[in-house]
């Protein structure tokens, strides 16, 4: 409920400092003076609209969409000894860490990785690859499950559709800004919306959409740090450590997969800015330096 609360907060603060600057700049009479005629208030309405519906769908969506990308299979009944570990051990972190039951299943993969995902913290969805039981020790997979049970319950896949949505909002507000303008202004259009507009604004989307991810990946790479420390403090330390030990030992340099990959790749200083984990010696010197 609070972080429900603040991003509604952040939202209204956002619409009345953009309502001041405007005013204070003069940009609405600006606007008007050129034949534009744009209600700022209620396109930014409309923009949130569009740009919070496809997040929250995709939120909505989660669980479902991964289990059928990955099909992943959800141990109901475990038939073997590592299904009742598994599920054991989700079970001992889920209630560390105060969260309901986690639905907890295997999907068929080489590559040791694993995922957490759903809209509901208490109604989540922790699921590792065949990959990472065949690579990994015991130590090594109850840490990785920690880091995931930790996403969960920090909420970090509802804070990420609200911050994805928040950008989503903006980009499409001002790229219809930008579009209003080349269209009335630079192309003289008087009527309605032309051509010009449309093409502008998608342009606009793209590209304001590429420097506004960077943003969304910050905040992805500090959750992972987080998540990173819960781990820690769920299975130990030790075992954190050893966990992306054993990562960097089968994935460096090379990328890892996908974006449902739990742990992330190194990269150049300006690749960094749109990775959405961070380096695995960067998260393994956070964690030795906690005390």
């Amino acid at each position: 409920m609070m972080r429900i609360l603040l991003f509604l907060a952040t939202n209204v603060a956002i619409m009345v400092v953009i309502s001041i600057v405007f005013s204070l700049l003069g940009l609405t009479g600006t606007l008007d003076a050129q034949g534009i005629n744009l209600d700022l208030n209620a396109l930014l309405v409309m923009s949130a609209v569009i740009g919070m519906t496809g997040s929250f769908i995709s939120l909505a969506m989660s669980k479902w969409s991964a289990k059928q990308a990955m099909g992943v299979q959800i141990i109901d009944h475990p038939q073997n000894q590592t299904e009742q570990w598994l599920v054991n051990i989700v079970t001992k972190h889920a209630q560390q860490s105060g969260i309901g039951m986690p639905e907890v299943g295997i999907f068929q993969a080489p590559e040791a990785n694993a995922f957490a995902t759903g809209m509901n913290r208490n109604n989540a969805l922790v699921a590792v690859s065949t990959g990472l039981l065949q690579h990994m020790s015991n130590d090594e997979i109850e840490a990785v499950l920690g880091h995931e049970i930790t996403h969960v319950a920090n909420g970090d896949m509802v804070t990420m559709a609200l911050m994805q949505g928040v950008v989503n909002t903006f980009v499409y507000f001002f790229a219809s800004i930008i579009g209003h303008i080349v269209d009335r202004v630079i192309l003289q259009n008087e009527r309605d919306h032309g051509i010009g507009y449309f093409i502008t604004q998608m342009i606009a989307q793209i590209a304001l959409g590429f420097l506004a991810s960077m943003l969304v990946m910050w905040f992805s790479r500090y959750r992972e740090f987080k998540a990173d420390a819960g781990g820690a403090r769920l299975a130990g330390r030790g075992k954190m450590i050893s966990a992306l030990r054993a990562l960097q030992r089968e994935y460096e340099p090379q990328d890892l997969p996908g974006q449902l990959a739990a742990f992330g790749i190194n990269g150049s200083n300006a690749q960094k800015l749109f990775m959405s984990h961070p380096p695995l010696e960067e998260r393994i010197a956070a964690l030795q330096n906690i005390h």
